[in-house]
């Protein structure tokens, strides 16, 4: 949803092939569907990502690093604001890990 939803359909637009990160499979899917029939990019694909987790951020690049040949752009658009105080499984603060070590990582983990 949002600025990431319109990144991806604008590099969709120009036939860019695209990983679509996100935290719902329901949501993320539904948004590649919308992205293909706007573009007829069918290289749209959804793909699961909580960056508020050290252990999905490493599972997501694991999965992208072995069965993509390339990473061209990385858009980091993931944020969260307004939660309550919450501590993530790996003993992090939820926000700071969702909109900074998450992402921290992840472009670490896909710099080649």
């Amino acid at each position: 949803a949002g600025i990431g939803k319109h990144v991806a359909l604008e590099l969709a637009r120009r036939n860019a092939r695209i990983i679509l990160a996100c935290r719902s499979r329901e949501r993320g899917q539904a948004a590649a569907e919308e992205i293909r029939a706007a573009t007829g990019n069918a290289a749209v694909l959804p793909r699961l990502l909580d960056t508020g987790s050290l252990a999905s951020v490493r599972a997501f690049a694991r999965q992208v690093l072995r069965h993509e040949r390339r990473l061209d752009v990385l858009v980091n658009n993931a944020a969260v604001t307004g939660l309550p105080f919450a501590v993530t499984p790996e003993g992090l603060e939820q926000t700071f890990a969702t909109n900074y070590l998450g992402p921290f990582l992840l472009t670490n983990l896909l710099l080649g």
